[in-house]
């Protein structure tokens, strides 16, 4: 049985390399890490299919270091120890064979044993977004020592996948989706192949069903095309003449549908159905959130993925307009790791139809962009003598904390004076929202501040 068609066109050479010119192009921040051989740990994060693990294998060919690789969803603790001890092995023993000076040499004198020390094993983890805090923690000591130069790949967002220690050892290079040039440069490269190793001649006339198919992805697209060459090959190798296979939109679409659970494990497109769902709680439609959220369980989709979109969703789109929806999702979020599936279903859709049927509010979301565009404009602009903490008698003396009015001391627990550094007096960052909850909200700040914020 021949390997998928994706494996067979796997790069051996970066020159070979597809995509990523802004990490990779000519000048791009990891090619000339790769030139320089001063590789760090790194995580790659992109969407499945756009070359993580190729990137990965590939650096080390160029570099020409050891490549130990392990899946996160069949490797644990055990597992990484046992790498990390072969990488630890395979230095001493490079170590060792390094020449060292005899007794009648001498060593360069900008030579010392770390300018000696060989470049370290790269250790590749697959999806490490699905490790567990404690085999992240196994691996911070190699990475910190150097005995490995880590590679981590996932299609989630590492700052809430990756344990923060981990994370602040390694750079983040975000990988993009594969461009319709570079979809169509893959197409050519795979009918090449074809044809040079197969006798099979492939000509294709469209090429947009194939690109639309894949999404981005370029194993989506070899598995697709993979499928349609073969059976449209099976059908016509009683043809004598050998004529070439012709591909058009809408042969590949009939192919592809008719065959969709071959091509697809899932069966729908990842990012579509997660858009659906959310965009259907956001518009306060809790059957269409209870359908798409159904499409994607059905599909196999991480539960823990569905629970922190809607935690995300939580404050992103309802905010204080309903305050609960936020801890009803963190709740959600902590039982879908404590039960898992197929039990965790009926509690992200108990969350589902909540946030769905909750007011609305993006006001906390727009407070915090507006805060960080004003941030852009006006630089770090001193914060007010009068808020300043004051732990020494020198900072007293300059003024730090003076005049400050501790708030409970005063009616209401209020006391009016200034938070803002000198430049913002007055600029209104949080606009409260049309709804019952911000509304209170809006009428107790104006109470508060009369006409200085203009509520």
């Amino acid at each position: 049985m021949n390997p998928p068609l994706a494996e067979q066109l796997r790069p051996q050479q970066l020159s070979d390399y597809i995509g990523q010119t802004h990490l990779m192009g000519e000048g791009a921040v990891l090619q000339k890490a790769i030139q320089s051989g001063t590789l760090p740990s790194m995580i790659l994060w992109g969407p499945p299919g756009v070359g993580k693990t190729t990137l990965a294998y590939l650096i080390s060919l160029t570099l020409k270091r050891p490549f130990f690789t392990l899946s996160a969803v069949q490797s644990g603790v055990k597992d990484v120890r046992e790498v990390l001890q072969k990488a630890e092995t395979w230095l001493a023993d490079s170590l060792r064979q390094q020449k060292t000076p005899s007794l009648f040499e001498t060593a360069p004198a900008a030579e010392s044993p770390a300018d000696r020390r060989p470049a370290p094993p790269i250790l590749f983890i697959d999806e490490i977004h699905r490790f567990s805090k404690s085999q992240q923690d196994s691996l911070l000591s190699a990475v910190e020592r150097g005995t490995v130069t880590f590679i981590g790949a996932t299609t989630e967002n590492p700052s809430f996948e990756v344990i923060t220690p981990l994370l602040s050892r390694c750079q983040v290079y975000v990988l993009q989706s594969l461009s319709s040039d570079e979809l169509d440069l893959l197409i050519a490269r795979a009918t090449d192949y074809l044809k040079r190793q197969a006798g099979i001649a492939v000509e294709v006339r469209e090429s947009g069903a194939l690109k639309r198919i894949s999404g981005g992805d370029g194993r989506k697209l070899l598995n697709a095309l993979d499928i349609v060459v073969s059976l449209l090959y099976d059908a016509a190798k009683t043809d004598a003449k050998s004529a070439p296979i012709v591909l058009t939109d809408q042969t590949v679409a009939d192919i592809i549908q008719q065959n969709i659970a071959t091509y697809d494990r899932d069966g729908e497109n990842h990012y579509d159905l997660i858009s659906a769902f959310i965009k259907s709680m956001r518009g306060s439609d809790p059957n269409a959130a209870v359908y798409y959220l159904g499409r994607m369980l059905a599909g196999g989709e991480d539960p823990k993925f569905i629970a922190r979109r809607m935690l995300i969703l939580a404050s992103e789109d309802i905010g204080n307009a309903n305050p609960n929806a936020l801890l009803l999702a963190n709740a959600c979020f902590d039982t879908v790791h404590k039960i898992g599936y197929p039990e965790c279903r009926i509690t992200l859709s108990q969350t589902a139809i909540y946030l769905a049927c909750s007011p609305k509010s993006n006001a906390s979301y727009m407070a915090i962009d507006v805060a960080l565009e004003k941030i852009k404009q006006t630089g770090d602009l001193p914060v007010p003598l009068q808020i300043r903490n004051a732990p020494t008698s020198l900072m007293k003396d300059l003024g730090y904390g003076q005049n400050y009015r501790y708030a409970h001391d005063y009616a209401g627990n209020f006391a009016d004076m200034e938070f803002l550094p000198a430049g913002l007096e007055g600029f209104r960052f949080y606009d409260p929202g049309d709804n019952p909850k911000e509304r209170d909200m809006r009428q107790h700040l104006r109470q508060l501040w009369q006409e200085k914020y203009g509520y």
